[in-house]
């Protein structure tokens, strides 16, 4: 399969494999966030943590802001979850986080399994 920046999500969901055979089941998202960014900041990948969106209405911003787990090399939304499996709502807000920040990729990877689970969004 072909797509744009294929060889850094699969840089991102290599690293998030280590991060769940080191850890783990069980933990809250925050350890798991917390683990990437050694991560990242082990191998020099370039990212942001909370990364906040506007959202424009009609002209106008709104007061509520969107904020990603991580913007990975400036171009890869990355979301982080811990549940028992990735649900409907997951995509709808890795979508919703693909159109403020006008990126063409995300990836919504759940912890909350006995093995990793992601999804890879393209826009």
């Amino acid at each position: 399969m072909n797509f744009i920046l294929k060889e850094e999500t699969y840089e991102i969901i290599g690293l998030c494999m280590e991060v769940h055979n080191q850890l783990g089941v069980g933990f809250l998202e925050i350890v798991y966030k917390d683990a990437l960014e050694y991560e990242f900041q082990k191998t020099n990948i370039f990212y942001k943590r909370e990364q906040e969106y506007l959202v424009n209405y009609k002209g106008i911003v709104l007061p509520h802001k969107f904020y990603a787990d991580f913007v990975v090399f400036d171009n890869i939304i990355l979301e982080i979850k811990c549940t028992s499996c990735i649900v409907d709502e997951h995509i709808a807000q890795a979508i919703n986080y693909l159109k403020v920040s006008k990126k063409k990729i995300a990836l919504v990877v759940n912890f909350g399994e006995t093995r990793l689970n992601y999804k890879r969004l393209i826009l």
